[in-house]
Parts: C-alpha cells; sequence; structure tokens
C-alpha cells in the first residue's frame, strides 16, 4: 500500500512542471533527438538512460511525449533544492543501501509499469562522474522481467557540458542530444528469471545498447564503487628482438573504441557470417583507448543506433564543448 501511494504521489506536477520548464529550457540549451518513434505509443515501458549529469531527470522528461515516473537516490530527499523538486517530476527515492526501502521503491516502479506508464531507471545506479558507461545493476531486468515490459535503452550526450560534476550551476547555451534506442524485448528469458545469468545478460545487452547511442567508453566495474587508483605508466623496456621479427598467430576480432565523445561506435564484424558483434565491448578505465576482443554467445544484439532512421549525429554542427 505505501509504495503505490508513493506511486501516486510521485509526479503529481509533472504536467505543470512542463508548461513551466519547457520554455526556459529550450532558451536555455538547445536540444535535439533521435529515435522518438522508438518510444511505445502506449502501456508500459522502461525508459533505461545513462546518466552522466544531475540534470539529466530534467532533459529526458522534457522530451518524452509521455508522463514518466523514475528512480533517483534518496540522498535527494535531504536537500532542500531538490526535496520537493524531484518528486513533483516524478521521482520515487531509493535508497541505495537496499533493505525495504529499495523494495518499496522497485515495488511502485512495478506498479506504474502494470498501469501502462513510463518508468525510468538508470542501470548505472548513480552519474558517473568520470564520463565513462559504467557496468549495469540488474535491477532493470528484474522489473522488465517482473511486469513484462520492454526496455529502450538511451543515449545522453552533452548532459555533462552542460553541469559537470560538482558544478553549483548549470552553463547555458550548451548543445544536448538524446538519443532512443530500438526496445529490447525479455519475452523469451519469461521461463528463466530466477537465473542470475540471464538477469546479468539482459543488463549487459542494455548497456550494450546505451554504448553504441551514447559513444561512450564501458568499464567493468560499478559507478557505485570509488575508482581505483590508476598506476603511473611503466617506463618501455627496451626490445631484444629483432624489428622485423614478428607474431603469426590468429587474434581475435577487435572494436576501436578511441571514438569522438558523442559518436556511435560502429562494431566490426565478429565473424564472416554475421554483420554485428555479439556480448559488451569492455575496456579498461586504466589503460584508456584501445581495442578489445568481442565474444560470441549466439544472441543477437543488433546495435540501436543503426535503425535510428533521422540523421547521424554531427559533433561540429552540435558544437558539444561550446557556447
Amino acid at each position: 500500500m505505501a509504495a503505490e501511494n508513493r506511486k501516486r504521489d510521485a509526479g503529481q506536477m509533472q504536467s505543470v512542471f512542463r508548461a513551466v520548464l519547457t520554455p526556459p529550457f529550450r532558451f536555455l540549451w538547445s536540444v535535439t533527438t533521435e529515435g522518438m518513434d522508438n518510444i511505445p505509443v502506449t502501456g508500459g515501458a522502461i525508459i533505461a538512460p545513462n546518466h552522466i549529469s544531475v540534470l539529466d531527470s530534467f532533459f529526458v522528461p522534457l522530451v518524452l511525449p509521455r508522463r514518466i515516473t523514475y528512480v533517483g537516490k534518496a540522498e535527494y530527499m535531504d536537500d532542500w533544492k531538490t526535496k520537493f523538486l524531484f518528486p513533483a517530476m516524478g521521482m520515487i527515492p531509493i535508497d541505495r543501501s537496499g533493505g525495504d526501502s529499495a523494495t518499496a521503491a522497485l515495488d511502485a516502479a512495478a506498479g506504474c509499469l502494470e498501469a501502462g506508464e513510463l518508468f525510468g531507471i538508470y542501470p548505472e545506479g548513480t552519474r558517473a562522474r568520470d564520463g565513462l558507461l559504467h557496468k549495469g545493476h540488474t535491477g532493470v531486468a528484474r522489473l522488465a522481467l517482473r511486469t513484462g515490459s520492454p526496455i529502450v535503452p538511451v543515449g545522453i550526450i552533452g548532459s555533462d557540458q552542460v553541469q559537470p560534476p560538482d558544478a553549483k550551476f548549470p552553463a547555458p547555451f550548451r548543445r544536448v542530444h538524446i538519443r532512443f534506442g530500438r526496445p529490447i524485448s525479455v519475452e523469451r528469458y519469461q521461463d528463466r528469471a530466477n537465473d542470475r545469468m540471464v538477469l546479468r545478460q539482459i543488463v549487459d545487452e542494455v548497456m550494450y545498447e546505451i554504448r553504441n547511442l551514447s559513444g561512450q567508453t564501458y568499464v567493468d566495474s560499478y559507478a557505485t564503487k570509488p575508482s581505483k587508483p590508476v598506476a603511473a605508466p611503466a617506463e618501455p623496456a627496451v626490445p631484444t628482438a629483432p624489428a622485423a621479427e614478428t607474431d603469426d598467430r590468429p587474434v581475435a576480432p577487435v572494436i576501436p573504441i578511441d571514438r569522438p565523445h558523442g559518436r556511435p561506435v560502429e562494431p566490426a564484424a565478429a565473424s564472416t557470417d554475421r554483420s554485428r558483434p555479439t556480448g559488451l565491448v569492455v575496456a579498461s578505465a586504466a589503460a584508456g583507448p584501445t581495442q578489445v576482443a568481442v565474444d560470441s554467445d549466439g544472441v543477437d544484439r543488433r546495435s540501436s543506433a543503426a535503425v535510428i532512421r533521422s540523421r547521424p549525429l554531427d559533433l561540429d554542427a552540435l558544437a558539444l564543448t561550446g557556447a
């Protein structure tokens, strides 16, 4: 009952805030979108974006044609600036330490989806302060399997230039681009809803799609955990083998991930009979831009960016880093 009441309370003023906030947001920031036709017109659906700025929870609801409820960290309720604003915009606070509070929030989320509404959740669990795309938590997969709702991956680009981590105020006249990917159905996993490997596979598929939409580098670590210190690079060793000597052993297919921020990454072919790779592309935060091998588990994970019918993202036109 408490969860249902929380669901009804969240977002009661969203239509009012849309009307009030949309004009100044449109004046201060140029917000463009792609793939809006991938958002279901009716029925419940999970909106799953990357999270690079506190303003993501404003930009996404303001461009959606339907009302959305979403979860946010309970710490927002301790700050007078967000205590009333975020719940009015549709946020259900969730205690990231777990326990009954987290369960109640997810129960409320399920109620929203079963009522045929949109529900937003950040798979990373919190903002990525380093600009990288981090490993997703399984809550989004549990929610999708529980309600049978599709997951719409979303790539947000440029909001971290509007308000970077630790910035007190947003910077005006920046560009924000939001990409909505093809919905991911979980129907084929319904008979294995309690399988932890299935939950991880669903989340990995979602993160793979978000990576293609946002152009971020993926790292196989949670954003909610402190980053490990990066060791200083070692001095290069003096080569002892002749320079002309090469290694003729076969190597696995690789994907370059040192692409400019915001540009979708088009994967290389994993084999001669498949046009796209399967599995997540994983990079080391310490290693920086590099090339990594792609594994194959037989599941087709075509890039959502490939099915978006609007124009490709032009970074020069967007001018994400300039006023």
